[in-house]
């Protein structure tokens, strides 16, 4: 199957705000948070980077991991009370990638 261009620029659009989380790892804001704060936030935009290779090559990992880098994203932004505009955009914007991406879920190759 060809990948559709929305598929296409969802990927691309995970690429670049893997570009722009990933330096926030290191951030005074995250490091004072708490000790394992700054881990756990790399672990999940390292999720966030796999699971758009895993879109970018149609498979159903890579929205299964989608999935669950949003809800432990948007857990952690809860528990540290990070719950700007920017987080209610975001969230706005995954939902609805996600509502397209599980349009294409039946299509998507189920092997590794």
């Amino acid at each position: 199957m060809k990948r559709p261009t929305i598929i296409s620029i969802i990927c691309i659009f995970g690429f670049l705000s893997v570009l722009y989380t990933f330096p926030q790892v290191f951030s005074p804001g995250i490091k004072k948070l708490g000790l394992f704060v700054p881990a756990l936030y790399g672990i999940l935009v390292a999720g966030s980077f796999i699971a758009c290779v895993g879109l970018w090559y149609l498979k159903r990992w890579g929205l299964q991991l989608y999935l669950m880098t949003f809800f432990a994203k948007v857990l952690f932004n809860l528990i540290n009370e990070q719950t700007g505009v920017a987080f209610y955009i975001n969230t706005l914007i995954s939902i609805t990638f996600i509502i397209v991406l599980l349009r294409y879920y039946p299509k998507m190759k189920p092997n590794l």
